[in-house]
């Protein structure tokens, strides 16, 4: 608490974990999208310019503790169009709650 009787809040790291699932949710609602489009729009150049992606992706990471090992990944994203379109309708809600 401050002088005043006001609570300090750390928005740092507020607005970090805010993003970060931002950054979550817009990516299931992208990839829900562009499953819909991939099963509701005929074969067009519109359905093609929405589906186009570019891939990245990392690993597999392997990790090897003497008493357990084990290997992460490899780890793959997947972005196009209707992904970025989720994260900006997410983080338009964020905004408008908070």
């Amino acid at each position: 608490m401050d002088g005043k009787g006001r609570m300090l809040v750390d928005t740092g790291r507020r607005g970090t974990v805010r993003l970060a699932w931002t950054l979550v949710l817009g990516l299931f609602l992208g990839g829900l999208l562009t499953k819909l489009v991939e099963g509701f729009i005929p074969e067009s150049a519109p359905r093609d310019f929405l589906l186009t992606s570019i891939d990245a992706s990392i690993g597999p990471l392997s990790v090897d503790l003497v008493a357990v090992a084990f290997v992460l990944g490899p780890v793959t994203l997947t972005l196009n169009v209707l992904t970025l379109v989720g994260v900006a309708i997410v983080a338009m809600i964020v905004r408008q709650w908070i």
